[in-house]
């Protein structure tokens, strides 16, 4: 399983966001005014600004620092210092940086200047404070502090998403490399313990036949070469797998007594499709270990074949189980296969597995589609 790398596009968002916000002006025609540019646009920026400076504060800061430690008091507190200050200072911007200056009616002679004009004498500009203009700045400010708070609203979203995301990903790539640990385990059990069965059978055949010992050695490192290799791939194709449990078929055959019969079907022409390797492995050396015996008819049937997306192997042996005194293997072979298909093909395989009065019978049939 190669390790792939997700790639964070969160910033891309914020651009798209800011950028709308910009030209939100452009698009918003008044009556009477198709385009708010110039000196209207221009007072709409320092509103926006600040927007920016609370949503990014409370991003990159605020929560992190407290909202997500659960210090709902402090967050709360530097928030509502954040906002205040943001609502006085862009209102002393727009009183005193863009101030307004109401319309002067036509005169034949312009009035003297005189100390109540603008602020100061000879001086246009904005007409002195009035009482009521105490209403219209708690109505800018409570307005714009609902804005801010709908903006600190956004900003949390989107943090605790993107936090959320990181972990998530963090947490799949954890889950990820325990899996890969735990199949690289449960293959190398696979390993020894087909080396096991097949060099006691080896052992076996010196004291019978030493020419086929020769041979079966000969086939061994091809088949060794197969499982330290080939079988450390993620998935190898069904034509190598099935090439592979042939050879050990016959490997296995070689010391089997004349009244054992072998009913394989593994000579077919199998497609490239993908597998898991040593999948089925287990399935035949059970069959070869539980079903063979050396004083009475044994019988051992394979039968690996493909249905479209699904490729069905059948084990069928008669039954003589080893006594409690035989460790090879260790019992490893069927428990080990499930946990295997249980990783690999969740919800896209079944196994069914049991003894019908004399013959032991395995029916795997794994849906091999977008594997």
């Amino acid at each position: 399983m190669s390790k792939e790398k997700s790639m964070d596009f969160t910033w891309l968002l914020h651009i798209a966001i800011w950028v709308v916000l910009f030209g939100m002006p452009f698009f918003s025609p008044r009556p009477g005014q198709p385009l708010h540019g110039g000196v209207n646009y221009a007072r709409f920026v320092p509103t926006l600004v600040s927007f920016i400076i609370v949503f990014y504060v409370n991003y990159f800061v605020l929560i992190k620092k407290y909202l997500y430690n659960k210090r709902f008091g402090l967050f709360i507190l530097w928030n509502v210092l954040l906002v205040a200050a943001a609502c006085v200072l862009v209102h002393l911007t727009y009183r005193y940086v863009y101030p307004v200056t109401p319309p002067t009616p036509k005169m034949a002679t312009p009035p003297a200047p005189g100390p109540f004009r603008g602020g100061r004498p000879g001086m246009p500009g904005r007409p002195p404070f009035h009482p009521r203009e105490t209403l219209d700045i708690l109505s800018f400010i409570t307005r714009n502090a609902l804005i801010y708070m709908a903006i600190i609203c956004v900003a949390i979203a989107v943090k605790m998403t993107s936090i959320w995301y990181k972990e998530e990903n963090k947490r799949k790539e954890m889950e990820k490399a325990a899996t890969e640990a735990e199949l690289t385990a449960l293959k190398s059990q696979v390993n020894p313990h087909f080396l096991f069965n097949t060099l006691n059978n080896i052992y076996s055949l010196i004291q019978i036949d030493q020419v086929k010992a020769q041979e079966a050695v000969h086939d061994l490192s091809g088949m060794l070469r197969y499982v330290l290799y080939d079988s450390e791939k993620p998935t190898v194709t069904l034509a190598s797998e099935t090439a592979f449990l042939n050879d050990y078929v016959k490997l296995m055959g070689m010391r089997c007594p004349k009244d054992v019969t072998l009913d394989v079907s593994l000579d077919g022409k199998y497609s490239d499709r993908p597998v898991a390797p040593l999948l089925f492995i287990p399935l035949v050396e059970n069959a070869f270990k539980h079903g063979v015996s050396a004083t009475e008819p044994s019988s051992v049937r394979i039968d690996l074949k493909e249905d479209g997306d699904y490729v069905s192997c059948l084990v069928e042996n008669t039954f003589f189980p080893k006594d409690e005194s035989d460790r090879s293997g260790s019992g490893i072979g069927i428990k080990n296969l499930t946990r295997r298909l249980d990783m690999l093909y969740p919800g896209k395989y079944s196994f069914e597995y049991g003894k019908v009065q004399n013959i032991y019978r395995c029916l795997l049939r794994i849906n091999t589609a977008n594997s």
